[in-house]
This record gives C-alpha cells, structure tokens and sequence, in this order.
C-alpha cells in the first residue's frame, strides 16, 4: 500500500491505529528496551508507517510512555476485580499476594519494561505523576484488609500499607524477573509448575507470619 493511502487510513482510525502501534511497540520495547527497539520495526509491526507513530505519540520516548501506561493501566483495572470485602484478613493478604504474583508471571512485559525504566533511574516516569493512580485500587483494598485484622486482634498494629504492598510485589516481581538467573546460580527452576508452588506456598507464609508476629524487630 503507498504511504499517502496507508496514512488517509491510518487517519480515518484513529483509535484503532493508536492501539495497534501500543501493541507492536510493546512488543518491541519488551524485547530491545527504550534504547535498542527501533521504530521502523514498530511501524511495520502496526501496519503503519513512521510518521503516524510520531504523529500520535510524539517521540520514541513519548510513545515507551504510552505504553509504560497502558500495561499499568491494564494493572490497575485487573486489580479492580478483587473483592475482599467477605473474605477474613487472612484470607484477604493471602489473595492480594497471590494476585500480584500471579499477574507478574502472566506478564512478563510489565516486568521487562519496568525493569528497563528502573535501569535509566526512572528518568521518564519521574515526570509523570499520573501515574502514580495505578496501584491506588489495589493498595486501598489491602489498607482496608488490614485495618480489618488489626482491630480483629489477628494482625500487628504497626504496618505500613505502603510499605507491605511493596514487601508483597517484591516477592512476585524478584521471581519473574530473576528466573533465569536463579536457576543458573541456584538450580532453583521457577519456571517448573511444581517449583512455582513450592515457593509461592513459602512466600505466604512470611507475609502471615510477619503479619501475626507481635512485637516488632529491632532496626539494625
């Protein structure tokens, strides 16, 4: 198709273009990161053309951004779905644990592209304080979880929630983004289904534990 016709349509859809640029670009960034991804790989990706790409987006780094957005937005609209209104504290925890461990298996481009990010010192996310709404959903429901055990008496009154959910995504997050390595040094093979459970089970029972032991530890 001439360039001219592909964008009059591109033009015509404009929503449909933009999401099928996210999705290459994605794609693309997930692989190679800011730096090592090339547009015209993600033009040809989105059956488009170079020019679009900057027309919607603006730059290269204007359009990681948008896509740095669209899988935290897609974070933030999964985490919606939990309902731990029912459910005893425990219960709670147990299941915004294993929601967001689950959600870093499942995608592994959230984790490569943070990763990418967190290695340029967040230079690019620094400056968009838009998004810091993504883990708010998610981050009011455990505040709720554990205020609820604290006055049941069956949690310590003394947890930062911040500080918890960034305990709770660290556990995920470390075994996604550092499987390979961990089977190379340790011989631990996270990608083994039976290996997954195994630690999945340990690492809920630090949190509990944590959460139900009464007096705090002395800062070192």
């Amino acid at each position: 198709m001439e360039p001219v016709m592909k964008e009059q349509r591109c033009r015509r859809d404009p929503e449909g273009t933009r999401h099928r640029i996210l999705t290459a670009a994605q794609e693309e960034f997930a692989v190679g990161g800011l730096y090592g991804a090339r547009v015209d790989r993600i033009a040809r990706g989105a059956g488009t053309n170079e020019r679009m790409l900057y027309y919607y987006f603006g730059s290269k780094d204007g359009l990681f951004l948008a896509v740095l957005d669209h899988v935290l937005t897609s974070l933030n609209n999964a985490e919606r779905s939990l309902d731990l209104s029912s459910v005893s504290p425990e219960e709670g925890v147990t299941r915004v644990a294993h929601f967001l461990w689950d959600y870093y298996r499942d995608h592994p481009d959230l984790v490569r592209l943070l990763n990418d990010e967190n290695l340029r010192e967040g230079k690019l996310t620094r400056e968009v304080t838009s998004l810091r709404r993504i883990v708010s959903p998610l981050l009011h429901a455990l505040t709720d979880v554990l205020d609820r055990g604290k006055q049941a008496g069956v949690f310590r009154d003394d947890v930062d929630p911040a500080k918890f959910y960034t305990v709770l995504s660290g556990l995920g997050y470390y075994v996604v983004s550092n499987r390979f390595t961990l089977e190379a040094t340790l011989g631990m093979d996270l990608n083994d289904p039976a290996e997954a459970k195994r630690m999945r089970q340990t690492n809920t029972e630090f949190v509990l534990s944590y959460l139900k032991h009464r007096e705090p530890v002395a800062a070192v």
